[in-house]
């Protein structure tokens, strides 16, 4: 009890001055001190509070089952995946798939076509499709959060498998809980985005399919994709929800349903503020009825 009251005055002490980060990243710590480490803890601790940037890439690589819990084979295992990384990429280039002057996430969708068994014909390949482009758009994302080519190939491809695994069912329902969340915080704006037609063509696919991927600046995205990775989609809507709220006035005044979406998918060259918003996520008004148990489920 007596340590749960120190806790909790350090707690509020550092939110007072203002290192409000402190406390969460001694408690990250003694996580990653766990042998195993307790997977189920850190993803509950990812839902809950924004990643140090020091710890992002390892607990990413621990929560997309890259690194196993067990603390003592991540050298041996990642080991593996360098080696399995190399060949593949090897296969690659004898089969003249790719060679040094090929961009790396092409590299990195050819490897992801080839360990999924659906790697065109070379006398096949033609222009990307949409499930590819979002492949591409992520890897972009990626390549600019992580430095290692073989992190970040490993992390693009775990990501895209959990997140179809996980959540390729619930993606398609995720535009009419934007729309239920909308009524309640805009319904003015709502009205407006249906009466102009753009309802139907807001950047569904970027912000719902990519994870917002090309779209938010790159702290803004890490945030949002550590509550993807430990286990929410549902935050997608909420990052969603907040983008439309924040350009309100905007919206209100464009009448062409392509200009909605143009001005939406702009969102990395004016937005500055989402990753501030995301630990409190639900937003909005005081009188809300959204819940913040809404943005940790699996739905």
């Amino acid at each position: 009890m007596a340590e749960d009251l120190q806790r909790n005055f350090r707690s509020a002490y550092y939110e007072k001055v203002g290192f409000r980060g402190v406390e969460e990243k001694k408690s990250l710590e003694i996580l990653l001190k766990d042998n195993p480490l307790d997977v189920e803890k850190l993803s509950t601790f990812s839902q809950r509070f924004p990643l140090p940037s020091m710890y992002r890439i390892h607990v990413w690589k621990v929560l997309l089952g890259i690194l196993p819990p067990h603390s003592d084979s991540h050298a041996l295992v990642g080991g593996y995946r360098r080696e399995q990384y190399n060949d593949i990429r090897e296969a690659l280039e004898v089969m003249r798939y790719v060679d040094s002057s090929t961009p790396s996430t092409d590299v990195f969708l050819r490897m992801f076509q080839l360990e999924s068994q659906v790697l065109p014909r070379c006398s096949e390949t033609t222009a990307p499709d949409e499930e590819n482009e979002d492949f591409l758009s992520i890897g972009r994302s990626m390549e600019e959060i992580v430095d290692d080519p073989i992190d970040c190939y490993w992390l693009i491809k775990c990501f895209v498998n959990q997140f179809q695994a996980k959540f390729g069912d619930s993606i398609p329902h995720l535009p009419k809980s934007l729309e239920h969340y909308l009524s309640q915080e805009e319904p003015r704006l709502l009205r407006h985005l249906k009466n102009t037609g753009a309802l139907a063509q807001l950047p569904y696919s970027l912000w719902f399919r990519r994870c917002f991927a090309g779209c938010l600046p790159e702290s803004s995205l890490q945030r949002v994709w550590d509550k993807v990775i430990s286990g929410s989609c549902k935050v997608l809507v909420f990052v969603a929800l907040e983008i439309l709220l924040s350009y309100n006035n905007m919206l209100l005044g464009i009448s062409r349903p392509e200009g909605v979406a143009k001005l939406l998918c702009n969102v990395s060259k004016r937005q500055h503020n989402i990753a501030t918003l995301l630990p409190t996520f639900p937003p909005v008004k005081p009188h809300s009825n959204v819940s913040l148990s809404d943005t940790t489920g699996e739905h």
